[in-house]
């Protein structure tokens, strides 16, 4: 294994570059927003559901307590690594800075399926849910066109290059235009939880914890087992203890996007003070809601009406209860939800792309910023690539890949923390994650139990991302990175600066 190491020093060195480095604008609010845009998307009313219908009943209430406390522990670990090394990167520079090169390369990798399946998958999505809010006004639309005998989903390519040019255009003007959308949809979830407070009925919340039943299925079908499963050849169950676990898993996709947060940090106007309370106020907001989501939906009607259902979502439980029209509210929630959180994911995306650039282990010519100190030439290229594979290819079968992208990121970080507090305790930290080394590995230890709850087809296809990765890295990156060229020489202490 490659265990060359690039210090801290270095990494915050690169955010100096006049050729290399992004402009610092963001403030507490906008990081808070950012995480609540990229968070809060359609997930808040489909994936409670059907969590709630399939694997947990009433107790997916303490799904999402489970998930916001794994997402919280991790979230810790990112505070206070990005408030000790402001730079572009998240997970990746924070790895490179402490478990080496290689490591750091499948972190990246990791990231970079995260955010790349999930912009396509959720630009996929946006167009389906354009269709609904207008079909639910009465307005007709066509999501698909023919061209040249393909179907091409055209919103998708169409909001994936909006919110590129404005990437382009730059950062904050990206946060103000998410900033507006983030507080519609804000509005619009606060309005659907106060109506629906109407209609809860404590006899639904009977039993909090369904007896398990077994799995329609069983054991016999490997590829949709849990990897848990497989392993202990116990038999995949809905409901009881495992399914509120497996519900976690599932949920969990709805707090993906906090990371991408992090990837902004060397654009962050006083990181060591901002950048915590950025990530934790917009954690705290986006527990609340889901939380709240999730009482009201199954105060509404019970699971077994929910599981009843080929696709239940929050709108199932209105209808259910006789309100209808708030399937046209809750469809312009979920497009102005979809609408930031793709915006976010195309920033992370290419701050992800920019850091590798910057440091050699992709061309160097990628990562150099124009004069408004944007990556032009990685978002425009990760743009059109997002948008032509959300625009004419199937990417449904990808969803998986997200969580298990987004966790092993969450694990190796969450170690990470650990071993930088022991190489390099002088270094100044803006947040500390308390009780060290307890919380960190309790964090990579729920993020692993996370992943193992993930089908056994998705780790087949996890692992063959990373092969994929790891030939990369070996003919070109290991070879082209600067500290094979430069070598890892110590340099002069610098202390961080806002």
């Amino acid at each position: 294994m490659d265990w060359r190491v690039k210090s801290v020093e270095a990494s915050i060195r690169d955010a100096d570059d006049a050729e290399r480095s992004l402009k610092r604008s963001l403030g507490t609010w906008d990081l808070a927003l950012m995480g609540i845009a990229v968070a809060v998307g359609a997930g808040i009313f489909s994936v409670g559901a059907q969590a709630a219908a399939n694997f947990a009943g009433p107790s997916v209430i303490v799904s999402f307590i489970l998930a916001a406390v794994t997402c919280g522990l991790a979230i810790m670990c990112y505070a206070e690594f990005a408030s000790t090394v402001p730079v572009a990167g998240s997970a990746y520079t924070f790895t490179y800075a402490t478990m080496g090169e290689l490591l750091a390369w499948i972190i990246a990798w990791d990231l970079i399926l995260e955010m790349f399946t999930a912009a396509a998958v959720l630009a996929k999505y946006w167009g389906v849910y354009l269709g609904e809010a207008l079909l639910a006004f009465g307005l007709p639309f066509a999501p698909t066109i023919e061209v040249a005998g393909l179907t091409v989903s055209w919103p998708a390519f169409l909001i994936v290059a909006v919110f590129t040019a404005l990437l382009v255009a730059g950062t904050q003007l990206t946060a103000r235009v998410g900033a507006v959308f983030t507080v519609i949809k804000v509005l619009i979830v606060l309005f659907v939880i106060v109506v629906g407070l109407f209609f809860v009925q404590a006899a639904n919340f009977t039993p909090f914890i369904p007896e398990a039943v077994p799995t329609e299925g069983g054991a016999t079908d490997a590829w949709t087992q849990s990897l848990f499963s497989w392993m202990t050849g116990a038999a995949p169950a809905q409901y009881g203890v495992f399914g509120l676990l497996a519900a976690a898993s599932l949920v969990f996709f709805a707090f993906i996007g906090f990371d991408v947060v992090a990837t902004s940090a060397e654009e962050v106007k006083e990181p060591q003070r901002t950048l915590p309370k950025g990530i934790f106020l917009g954690l705290g907001i986006v527990s609340l809601l889901y939380v709240l989501v999730s009482i009201v939906m199954t105060g509404m009607v019970s699971y077994r009406d929910l599981a009843a259902e080929e696709e239940p979502s929050l709108a199932t439980a209105f209808r259910l209860v006789g309100q209808d029209w708030a399937s046209a509210v809750i469809s312009l929630g979920a497009l102005a939800g979809l609408t930031t959180v793709i915006m976010v994911l195309l920033l992370g995306l290419s701050r992800i792309v920019f850091a590798l650039s910057r440091d050699g282990l992709l061309p160097r010519w990628l990562s150099k910023t124009s004069a408004r100190k944007t990556p032009v030439r990685i978002q425009l290229i990760g743009g059109a690539v997002v948008a032509v594979v959300a625009a004419f290819f199937e990417v449904g079968l990808l969803e998986e890949m997200i969580n298990i992208g987004t966790l092993s990121a969450f694990v190796l970080v969450s170690i990470a923390v650990v071993v930088l507090r022991r190489t390099r305790p002088d270094l100044p930290r803006g947040f500390r994650v308390p009780w060290s080394p307890v919380l960190p590995i309790l964090s990579a230890v729920l993020c692993l139990w996370l992943m193992l709850n993930l089908t056994t087809l998705t780790w087949v296809r996890f692992l063959a991302w990373l092969a994929i990765g790891i030939v990369i890295y070996l003919l070109y990156g290991r070879r082209h990175s600067r500290l094979a060229r430069e070598g890892a020489t110590d340099l002069p202490a610098v202390t961080p600066q806002g």
